[in-house]
């Protein structure tokens, strides 16, 4: 069997991890990246053509994260020449008294001196025609708001990665992990890999790497979908003339103007059922899709034109929503990141805060909110909040 020794070990090529190679071969670390499928396969978190990017968000925390992640991608954009975030404007929109306060994303922007706009329902029809909605409805607009472009993202980081000198294996399965004396020591079926520092960015298969380090946190990973459908009127939802959308209500949809498709994309956020990741299935989810037909016949009509297709995918959810980005505590060499259902518009500056991680100990971001000890991941039957 092959033994080679790198400075870092990456566990995981999807969003996350793709930018954590990039990253950390961009410091110049001999990093190995291993993916147990094809890279940019359709079985995890990271697929499809686009992701939303926002500056609005529930908490200061997350809106300083997001100036960190429109920033990363800046940096990425400008040495692969390659444009992955679009921006498009973003509306938060919903019913006054719904179970997604606005209150917490004005009150979070305007700590963080975020620009944005209150509308009421007029506003919102006037603004934006395909909305129908009711007086009781009340939104917030912020013009950075838009999407990054998924796959061609993941593929650049992996590009970018290689150009540094990374090696990225697909078709990789990890069998065994050791760490003993402050080496990692990962073997798959044909190679035993050797560094100081490893990093987990699993998705859906968090649960399974960390059960080799005697670790246990709640996760639910469950099976989401996308809908991609064939509005009448396609210029209406034109990229660069609609908005990304999310409906802040439970339960909560979201949607992207027309972009990697001649469709509008719509779906329910964290309204799919609990799977096993190793078995779960491809099909459509018929209650999801009910709840988002009903959804836009009443609020979008104007995007309930012929469903095109579905595409699953999987959450990897914690149960107060939160990202990890941590250490394991007793392996300080062993960094685990998970983004809980809503991280690819941050992978590449997560990528880079788990490089700060391995050079230097620390990292300047606030990582203190996503910590692996905080209590809700001590408990064994948490209370759960996805609604974010």
């Amino acid at each position: 069997m092959q033994s080679t020794e790198f400075d870092a070990i990456v566990v995981g090529l999807g969003g996350i991890g793709s930018g954590a190679a990039y990253w950390l071969s961009r410091r110049g670390l001999r990093t190995i990246g291993l993916e147990q499928f094809e890279l940019g396969h359709a079985r995890g978190e990271s697929h499809d053509h686009s992701r939303i990017i926002r500056l609005s968000y529930h908490t200061p925390a997350y809106v300083r994260l997001a100036k960190e992640a429109y920033a990363a991608w800046v940096e990425v954009e400008g040495e692969s020449g390659t444009t992955l975030v679009h921006k498009t404007g973003g509306l938060d929109l919903g019913p006054r008294g719904g179970a997604i306060p606005l209150q917490n994303y004005t009150e979070s922007m305007r700590s963080c001196g975020v620009a944005f706009e209150e509308l009421d329902a007029a506003a919102i029809r006037r603004r934006f025609p395909p909305f129908a909605v009711g007086d009781d409805v009340h939104g917030v607009f912020q013009s950075d708001g838009g999407l990054v472009a998924a796959e061609t993202a993941t593929r650049t980081h992996q590009r970018l990665a290689r150009e540094h000198g990374a090696i990225l294996r697909e078709h990789t399965a990890v069998l065994t992990i050791e760490n003993r004396a402050g080496e990692a020591i990962v073997e798959t079926y044909d190679a035993r890999y050797r560094a100081p520092s490893l990093i987990i960015a699993a998705g859906p298969w968090s649960s399974h790497v960390l059960r080799l380090f005697d670790t246990r946190i709640p996760l639910e990973v469950t099976k989401e979908q996308v809908m991609y459908f064939a509005p009448a009127d396609l210029e209406a939802f034109a990229l660069g003339r609609f908005p990304v959308w999310i409906w802040m209500d439970d339960p909560s949809f979201y949607g992207f103007p027309v972009f990697g498709e001649r469709a509008v994309k719509v779906t329910q956020d964290a309204g799919g059922k609990p799977v096993d990741p190793d078995t779960r299935g491809f099909e459509p989810d018929a209650d999801i899709g009910a709840r988002v037909r009903a959804f836009l016949g009443e609020h979008l009509p104007a995007a309930l034109g012929p469903e095109l297709f579905v595409k699953t995918c999987l959450y990897t959810l914690t149960p107060d929503r939160d990202f990890v980005i941590d250490a394991l505590p007793e392996h300080p060499n062993v960094y685990v990141a998970i983004g809980a259902g809503h991280a690819f518009k941050f992978a590449s500056a997560i990528g880079r805060m788990l490089s700060d991680l391995v050079c230097d100990g620390q990292t300047k971001s606030d990582i203190a909110p996503f910590s692996i000890m905080r209590p809700v991941l001590r408990m064994a039957s948490p209370p759960k909040t996805y609604m974010v």
